[in-house]
């Protein structure tokens, strides 16, 4: 690295420092370019990752793909408006009503924005159906999103006393608890929403038996039933949605991440039978843009031609192995996951350290909690990459251990 370069550095770290709101702790580095399973900083600095721009760029960094929609769609159309049906509006609202088994299709810019269109759905269900019934179920650790309603349907301990007072209307019940999911049900349960694998709780799947018996309950009861597939949909637990792991769809399936490969989108997903909204009720200025839509049905076309959901799930399985086979020598700890959401604990709450050596030897992985190490690369991931990831993880773990 060259002076002119380090003063380059470090004098975008302090224009950082000093224009941009403070939300997050991030390291003394700025990210420059990417390629496949690979980013550099401006430094020149190579890091392999297995973060994958938090489950997003599931088709690595600066797939062709997208290069190719995003010029050849800006330079027919950008923005028309919600007001308007677009080409590519409708080819991929019909391209995910075939490969998901749903009917019908909104969409947004965020996996909370879709979130949010669930919950209004769901309680628009609840005001025809269930009587003015307004509450919705969800899980302890479940996440959902960052706006005040999503942040309410959360199940995190730690966000509770933020920004109170939080949107009423939410009861929070253990994964996989049948008893406390049906003693919360009462006449205002509209419906129940849950993540199949809690991603931001720490990867945590659904049983099979409790999302069957879920499905059961409401469809006897008239509740809703919701699948947040914001991380896990799109390949991530090696089917293209994590619901055909279990059978069971539900009523409304938001997604997120994964469908655009890093460009700004997210959509809901839902049943004929719930297309109930009446005009006006719900809506945003960027629903259906153009650009977007050519992004993700390019994404998830390339995902489908590529069977990157079966490369998730064989690649995942040699994750779990090499896991296994270190597990001794670092008392790791509960080794999980689908596909390439993944994760493991460490013996001691030593995650943030072991996030930063891996950082300073080049690798990008996530602690979701100070116990916790999540593994959730792009679907493109290779055995050679997991191969180096464990050279580098096992080289940090070395250093902290």
């Amino acid at each position: 690295m060259d002076i002119q370069t380090e003063l380059e550095t470090a004098h975008l770290l302090a224009a950082a420092d000093t224009s941009i709101l403070t939300t997050a702790v991030r390291p003394e580095l700025v990210m420059e370019r990417g390629e496949g399973m690979y980013l550099w900083d401006t430094d020149g600095k190579q890091y392999l990752d297995f973060v994958g721009g938090w489950a997003v760029t599931c088709l690595g960094h600066s797939p062709t793909v997208i290069q190719e929609a995003l010029a050849k769609q800006s330079a027919a159309l950008v923005h028309s408006s919600p007001s308007f049906y677009n080409k590519p509006m409708i080819q991929f609202a019909k391209l995910l009503t075939d490969v998901s088994g749903y009917d019908r299709a909104f969409f947004t810019s965020s996996g909370a924005e879709a979130n949010e269109g669930a919950i209004k759905l769901a309680r628009k269900h609840g005001s025809i159906h269930r009587g003015g019934a307004f509450e919705i179920i969800t899980t302890v650790n479940g996440f959902h999103g960052r706006t005040l309603a999503t942040m309410s349907a959360t199940g995190k301990k730690l966000w509770e006393p933020l920004f109170a007072p939080k949107i009423p209307g939410f009861k929070h019940v253990p994964l996989n608890d049948l008893d406390a999911c049906l003693a919360a049900i009462n006449p205002y349960t509209c419906a129940i929403m849950l993540e199949l694998v809690q991603g931001e709780g720490g990867v945590h799947a659904a049983d099979v038996e409790y999302v069957r018996e879920l499905r059961k309950i409401c469809d006897d009861s008239g509740i809703m039933l919701i699948f947040d597939e914001i991380q896990t949909g799109f390949g991530r637990t090696g089917k293209l949605f994590a619901y055909e792991h279990y059978g069971v769809q539900a009523d409304v399936m938001t997604l997120g991440k994964g469908i655009g490969g890093g460009f700004p989108l997210s959509a809901m997903l839902t049943k004929e039978a719930f297309n109930i909204f009446d005009v006006g009720d719900q809506g945003g200025t960027y629903t259906g843009q153009p650009l977007a839509m050519a992004v993700g049905q390019a994404v998830v076309q390339e995902l489908i031609r590529l069977e990157l959901p079966l490369n998730a799930e064989q690649q995942g399985c040699y994750i779990l192995e090499r896991l296994h086979q270190i597990a001794d020598q670092y008392n790791l700890q509960h080794i999980r996951g689908k596909g390439l959401l993944l994760a493991f604990d460490l013996p001691e709450a030593v995650g943030p350290e072991l996030v930063a050596a891996c950082l300073q030897v080049g690798l990008l992985i996530n602690a979701p909690n100070p116990l916790t190490i999540r593994l959730m690369p792009p679907l493109i991931v290779s055995k050679t990459d997991i191969d180096s990831m464990f050279d580098l993880l096992c080289c940090a773990m070395d250093s902290i251990f």
